[in-house]
């Protein structure tokens, strides 16, 4: 129903960001249904996951751009009627129905994670500080992640046509929200930044040599997580394999959500303390799940999953705060969504497991991938306290932030993916 005055306006735009995200999410239940139920390859399902990425990054770096332009309400509902669209799609029982549907998705979740979630805090009014607004947003897209998958593998366990009604309740769930958001208003001030210093983030050479190494990590570690373990022990919850897969995605980004914050305390302005512990955590993960393939053991993927979750969380939350000390205040969001666009990387994961399955061991692929976050931590590692930002090499000038970015420390990307808003300073970014 249209919002009323009894609702905080800030609540309707949080559903929009939640829906957006139980999409974008729902998937990964459906993909166990279609592996029982049709002759689609593993490969196949890893790489309808992952096409999801092809929408997913353009949303993100359109999103800012287009709600400054066009106006939050106007991107915001029109992505979540394509959500709609693309889940109606999804319903139907064909492959290029779900590729297209799953790239859909993905674009619309980009435009809804950068217009949305700057709409909530601009709803929220200038009465609620900074970090309560980010809190907001990050509790709005966790639900949706958590609930897509928590969702679509209860629907799909429970109920007939597992492949069809998970699709259209989201459907039908993004209906609800834009009646819900059709009485909100419009929040742009006209303001279009051309950021001119859009890329001085990216450019920094700490950006290289201390995010990028960890930035694959943050989706990777959540997509094996909920994504390549749970179907390695489908044999093992026979007739619940939708329900266990939902429950161990639900569970896997919900503990991204809980370990953002203690990225804010690992934060220092002086290293990449932060980064270093969420590395090593994602590398622990990786090791209890290649243990968990090999034992085939139910209990070891959930423990695996607790794990990669917390490193999930825990990389992006460090990586945003070191993009934030590198980044200009006029080009903030810009630079927050190339970030995030790099993160989108982890979700090519599924696939390249998938397709070089045939010549290794998932415990051996797991364990190799474990090795190469080892490789990358040490390149990290030899470079936490170089190129920090109050050196003179900066491409742009830049003011240290640390401070400020700890009040950010509750900002999400996930799994399905990471926010940014897009219009003043003030709001900084926050993530599937």
């Amino acid at each position: 129903m249209p919002s009323s005055r009894t609702t905080p306006r800030w609540l309707p735009a949080a559903a929009a960001v939640a829906v957006a995200a139980w999409g974008a999410n729902q998937f990964t239940a459906l993909a166990t249904v279609y592996r029982a139920r049709t002759d689609w390859s593993a490969l196949s399902l890893a790489a309808m996951f992952s096409v999801y990425l092809l929408g997913l990054v353009p949303g993100l770096l359109l999103g800012g751009p287009a709600a400054d332009r066009y106006g939050r309400r106007r991107t915001v509902r029109g992505a979540l009627g394509l959500s709609a669209a693309a889940s109606v799609l999804l319903a139907l029982p064909d492959e290029p129905s779900v590729y297209a549907a799953r790239s859909a998705t993905g674009f619309a979740a980009g435009l809804v994670f950068l217009a949305g979630t700057t709409w909530l805090r601009e709803l929220s009014g200038p009465a609620v500080p900074p970090e309560q607004a980010a809190r907001r947003a990050m509790y709005a897209t966790g639900t949706g992640f958590a609930a897509g998958a928590l969702a679509s593998g209860m629907i799909a366990e429970w109920l007939p046509g597992p492949t069809v009604l998970p699709a259209l309740a989201h459907a039908l769930g993004c209906l609800l929200v834009l009646r819900a958001t059709r009485g909100l208003p419009e929040t742009t001030r006209g303001r279009h930044d051309p950021a001119p210093h859009r890329t001085a983030a990216v450019r920094h050479p700490r950006f290289r040599y201390v995010v990028l190494p960890a930035s694959p990590a943050v989706l990777g570690a959540a997509t094996v997580g909920y994504v390549v373990l749970p179907p390695l022990v489908a044999d093992r919850v026979p007739g619940y394999a939708p329900l266990f897969s939902g429950l161990v995605a639900a569970l896997t980004l919900a503990t991204g959500v809980v370990a953002q914050p203690f990225a804010a305390r690992l934060d220092d302005a002086g290293s990449a303390r932060a980064t270093l512990t969420a590395m090593a955590t994602v590398i622990a993960g990786l090791l209890l799940g290649a243990l968990a393939a090999a034992r085939d053991s139910v209990g070891l993927v959930v423990v695996a999953a607790l794990v990669l979750g917390t490193g999930y969380g825990l990389t992006l939350g460090a990586g945003l705060h070191e993009v934030e000390r590198l980044t200009p205040s006029s080009a903030g969001p810009t630079s927050a969504s190339l970030y995030q666009s790099t993160t989108s990387s982890g979700f090519l994961t599924p696939l390249l497991l998938a397709g070089t399955a045939g010549h290794a061991s998932y415990p051996a692929l797991l364990a190799g991938m474990a090795a190469v976050g080892l490789l990358c931590l040490a390149v990290t590692a030899a470079h936490s306290r170089r190129n920090l930002p109050d050196q003179p090499d900066l491409p742009d000038p830049v003011v240290p932030r640390a401070a400020a970015a700890r009040e950010d420390a509750s900002v999400p990307n996930v799994p399905n993916v990471p926010t940014a808003p897009t219009a003043p300073r003030s709001r900084r970014p926050w993530a599937e």
